[in-house]
């Protein structure tokens, strides 16, 4: 019999309480209704915006108190589906206010070209109306964009074949995710399924040949289908290329730096930097082969843990405790609004039927800074997400506080910075606590892993997305066989001679979901490094080196990512913070060799 309890059964004090957003039911309707009424008054301004100043300004505060209160109604419909997606009420909810919310969406489309095509002068002379200057970081942001803009039917083309688009990406998840069935695998506990998410964990497995059937088994059906999952991938690379030569972009990786205003040299600083410090990588997995006794490890051996997970008895409140006391270097103000938050009304901790799995920060403008939890106390990795989640949280709670509505929201470029640096300090505080040795050699084992997993991984996923584009940028094809030499390439730099590479592992960049939303996954990178370099100079500095963080986290979405990250006195278009990270890496490496007494 199940012991996960139906949601009627948790008890009120362990779930958010979302009456900040709304105190009731009938609350919500009559916003709801609200929004809807607001669509014919919304068209109306299409094709008035260039007559005057006071039209353009008319619009943007009605359409902006349209977009906040859109806002409002969005989260507390996604808050009530996620703590339980079988309620039927949860279902219509969110059913409904995505209807509404499409149709508020597209009466308001006709924004952006519209002001793009308002001739410069005529532009410049409204800008300089001071009754504009708090929607200018909006205004200018969408003309910067007035150079990729075409012409309103070519624009219409554009955006009717979006759904067709999507294609591949669609057909790519329907393949791995549907379709494609990789059977059942035996362990010494039973027979399990394997899929998608068992994979991983069946990496994880202590018994050597689980892992190694696991992996064959997974990767012999990506054989079976690599033609096809060869040809969806380079449809989505074509769609990739189209999109950024129609709209004038030198090239597809350019397309997608441009809205974050982030330099082509940020990419290429991430990309020098790791390849510098791959003997760091090399060297971990020697010291895996080492820890595990193993003499010719393979890569189903570099998930498997080389200390388990620690088995405590961490309850919520003694967590939050835990975590406030490492975030103490950040002051009164934090610690006091997040402990508050995180004993009070801000989290759903605890796993119930029909909740949404794993963990998630849903700041909004109006409301808490919610946080979704599925906590477990006999685990230590349940108080990082913790510490994680409330970084999201305090990066939203002071970004609401310190901006108006139409530019609060920060880029998912820093979404990381602040999440990431509350881990960081987390395991800096634990690791200054004299943990028994078991406990500091899984802590920094920890460490260690999160940091080969981001830095060194999604550096490889970020390599080998531009090499794909940059081929079919120079007119050559993209083929099953080209794929899988570039991968066995990097595969080959990335993991050294320490690790067996087995020939259908080269497949792996066919199964990468990230790789459908091209060039995303650096910015795990750019995030994790930032952190480091922050969490760093709070730690070693003073009152100064702390409010500039706290000048990042109250920018919110007022400057681009690159000019936010320098204000708290990191630069990314520099190499110095990849390069903090590579140290910090090595030093772990050091502590762990020592705590697992490897270096006799």
């Amino acid at each position: 019999m199940s012991n996960v309890p139906k949601r009627t059964e948790v008890p009120r004090e362990d779930r958010w309480d979302l009456s900040s957003l709304y105190p009731d039911e009938n609350s919500w309707e009559t916003d709801l209704k609200r929004l809807a009424d607001a669509e014919p008054e919304l068209r109306s301004y299409q094709g008035r915006l260039a007559e005057s100043t006071d039209a353009l300004l008319e619009w943007l505060r009605k359409s902006t108190a349209a977009e906040e209160l859109q806002e409002r109604l969005g989260y507390y419909a996604m808050l009530r589906q996620s703590e339980d997606a079988g309620d039927s009420d949860n279902q219509s909810r969110y059913a409904r206010f995505m209807q509404v919310s499409a149709r508020i969406s597209a009466a308001g489309s006709f924004f952006a070209p519209e002001v793009q095509q308002i001739p410069y002068e005529t532009m410049r002379r409204i800008l300089d109306d001071p009754r504009l200057e708090e929607y200018r970081i909006v205004l200018d942001r969408v003309l910067r964009y007035k150079p990729h803009t075409l012409s309103p039917a070519e624009e219409r083309l554009l955006a009717m074949q979006q759904e067709g688009d999507e294609t591949a990406s669609r057909a790519f998840g329907a393949l791995l995710d549907v379709d494609m069935d990789f059977g059942e695998v035996e362990t010494p506990e039973g027979t399990r399924t394997l899929t998608q998410s068992s994979y991983g964990s069946l990496l994880e497995h202590p018994d050597r040949g689980v892992r190694e059937r696991a992996f064959h088994q997974f990767f012999g059906k990506f054989e079976q289908h690599k033609n096809t999952l060869a040809s969806l991938y380079a449809g989505s690379v074509q769609i990739d290329i189209y999109r950024a030569r129609v709209r004038n972009f030198p090239s597809a990786l350019e397309s997608r730096l441009f809205p974050d205003n982030v330099p082509v040299q940020v990419y290429d600083n991430l990309l020098k930097v790791v390849r510098e410090n791959l003997p760091l990588l090399h060297r971990y997995y020697r010291l895996r082969q080492r820890a595990l006794d193993l003499k010719d490890p393979a890569i189903w051996d570099t998930r498997v843990a080389l200390v388990p997970d620690i088995k405590v008895d961490n309850p919520y409140e003694a967590a939050v405790d835990t975590v406030i006391s490492a975030l103490e270097p950040l002051g009164e103000e934090y610690t006091d609004t997040l402990r508050a938050g995180l004993l009070g009304s801000w989290v759903d901790r605890y796993e119930n039927k029909g909740k949404r799995s794993g963990a998630f920060s849903a700041g909004s403008y109006h409301g808490d800074p919610f946080i979704l939890l599925n906590y477990k106390s006999d685990t230590m990795r349940d108080m990082f997400t913790l510490a994680h989640e409330a970084g999201h949280s305090m990066h939203s709670w002071y970004s609401v506080r310190n901006n108006p509505f139409h530019h609060y929201q920060y880029t998912i470029f820093e979404a990381e910075v602040a999440s990431t640096f509350n881990e960081q300090l987390l395991v800096r505080h634990l690791l200054t606590q004299d943990p028994e040795r078991s406990m500091r050699a899984y802590l920094l084992s920890k460490h260690v892993d999160d940091l080969v997993a981001t830095l060194f991984r999604q550096t490889m996923f970020a390599e080998f997305e531009r090499r794909v584009h940059e081929r079919v940028e120079n007119d050559q094809a993209l083929t099953v066989d080209w794929f899988r030499e570039c991968y066995r390439d990097l595969l080959t730099s990335y993991f050294g001679e320490a690790v067996h590479l087995p020939d259908l592992l080269d497949l792996e960049g066919l199964r990468i979901p990230h790789f459908y939303r091209a060039f995303y996954v650096y910015k795990y990178v750019t995030g994790i490094s930032a952190a480091v370099s922050l969490a760093q100079r709070v730690l070693e500095g003073g009152t100064s080196e702390r409010e500039d963080y706290f000048s990042f986290l109250r920018s919110g979405g007022s400057r681009f990512p690159i000019d936010s990250l320098r204000v708290a006195g990191v630069d990314m278009a520099q190499p110095e913070p990849i390069r903090t990270a590579m140290d910090l890496f090595g030093r772990r490496l050091d502590e762990l060799e020592t705590a697992l007494e490897l270096n006799g």
